[in-house]
């Protein structure tokens, strides 16, 4: 009963979210653009399957993807797990090693699974005729992910400040685009946003406020978020730093084929 319960509350919440939408939609269709809705039937029973589908994710979401996530991060950082003294306070990085491989591996994993980036790698290869491979995108990508959350992991292990990682990732992505190729410029950036979906965030989110909860010294306010933001800033790096090697061997084949000829 009580999860009968709690699942009704979170459809009344998805629907006061989704109604405000689909008035909008359906608004500016008959009183802006005056026309009639097309396939009006097959609209409203689409609605209703987006109504059902957000409500068993988001329940799913408190009932098994965020208990994961802070479950893993409070094993992985046990003192009995990590070999240490129960109350030992002094926190060096050396002793997470399990931590950043899981933080890299659920970034990868994740991401590979996650529905925005399979819509975009598609689109993709179709608008640059095959040119850009669906799964090479989607693991250059992935990669990204997993070395981003690596990254945040040991910041919040070690406390030391997030802004400083931004910055730093920031200018780099600055200095690829300057001499990346111009075709992939805008879909590196965007890589990096369709990451931080449905999927991954949960998580990843769940993963940070379970370390920053469960290592000696930590804020969960303060250090628990921020892995998200590596995971939209590091996808960014490797699906240019891909495209750049790509361009690099595509030249290194053809002045090898000339000096051959």
């Amino acid at each position: 009963m009580s999860l009968i319960s709690d699942s009704m509350q979170v459809l009344l919440a998805t629907l006061r979210d989704v109604v405000p939408i689909a008035a909008i939609l359906f608004g500016f269709q008959r009183f802006v653009l005056r026309r009639p809705i097309p396939n009006l039937r097959q609209v409203l029973i689409g609605l209703l399957y987006v109504l059902l589908g957000l409500t068993f994710f988001l329940q799913g979401l408190e009932q098994a993807l965020f208990p994961l996530g802070k479950l893993m991060a409070q094993q992985l950082t046990a003192p009995e797990f990590l070999g240490i003294d129960q109350g030992h306070t002094d926190v060096h990085w050396g002793h997470y090693l399990w931590v950043y491989v899981f933080a890299a591996a659920i970034g990868f994993s994740t991401t590979i699974a996650e529905p925005s980036l399979i819509a975009v790698a598609i689109k993709a290869n179709q608008v640059s005729g095959g040119a850009i491979g669906t799964w090479r995108l989607r693991v250059a990508v992935a990669v990204g992910v997993a070395l981003g959350i690596a990254l945040g992991s040991y910041r919040i292990i070690t406390g030391t400040p997030l802004h400083w990682y931004i910055i730093v990732g920031y200018v780099i992505v600055i200095v690829q685009t300057a001499y990346a190729p111009k075709s992939i410029i805008a879909l590196a950036y965007d890589s990096g946003g369709v990451t931080t979906s449905t999927v991954t965030v949960p998580l990843v989110a769940a993963l940070g406020l379970g370390l920053a909860t469960h290592v000696p010294g930590r804020n969960p306010l303060m250090d628990g978020f921020g892995l998200i933001a590596f995971a939209s800033l590091f996808p960014i790096m490797t699906v240019i730093g891909y495209a750049q090697l790509g361009e690099w061997m595509t030249r290194r084949e053809a002045k090898r084929f000339q000096e051959q000829r």
